[in-house]
């Protein structure tokens, strides 16, 4: 069994600035990507976001102070890059587009009706999880598809431990809600 613990803070081999940053990019890449698209909702300018984070960290590697985990520091970088996209003045038109792509569940005793049905559900879901409000979003998106403790939220977030147990709760509630009433089926 994965402790979670020693995934979420893995520390990468004693390796050179270059090889450092490549390590960081395949470990954390894709996760990074999803995090920032469950902000502005767009692909590709998730994609812009990210490898921008990688540029940042790459300039700053020699500051990262080791009292957080690569993982904390590069999701901050991206929390922060979202944030300052979000509220630049050319950002307009939100695009929801499809989360699921990103999800990873997938298994090879399926049969192909049966994986098209998850799809189905994954992308119903998705399409609501992404139409929560950021801050509701952003927990359940740690909790439930990064597997992060409530812990390891509120230090990523600077909130207070409460503060996240309320927002889940009200994001579960409104998903809740939503599931339903069926939203999200036929589009």
């Amino acid at each position: 069994m994965v402790n979670i613990e020693e995934v979420t803070n893995r520390i990468p081999p004693k390796q050179n600035r270059e090889e450092l940053l490549m390590w960081l990019m395949k470990e954390y890449g894709r996760s990074l990507v999803r995090l920032a698209f469950t902000y502005v909702k767009q692909e590709q300018l998730a994609e812009d976001i990210v490898q921008d984070v990688f540029v940042k960290c790459f300039k700053h590697l020699d500051t990262f102070r080791e009292d957080s985990s690569y993982k904390t520091w590069l999701y901050k970088i991206t929390i922060n890059g979202c944030k300052d996209v979000l509220k630049s003045w050319n950002f307009k038109n939100i695009i929801i587009s499809n989360f699921a792509g990103f999800q990873i569940h997938s298994s090879n005793e399926k049969s192909p009706e049966e994986k098209f049905l998850d799809y189905e559900e994954n992308n119903r879901i998705s399409t609501m999880v992404v139409s929560l409000p950021v801050k509701m979003r952003e927990v359940i998106i740690f909790y439930y598809y990064e597997d992060m403790t409530i812990e390891q939220i509120a230090d990523l977030l600077n909130a207070n431990q409460n503060t996240v147990k309320s927002r889940l709760q009200r994001g579960k509630q409104q998903l809740r809600k939503k599931l339903e009433r069926g939203e999200a089926r036929g589009r």
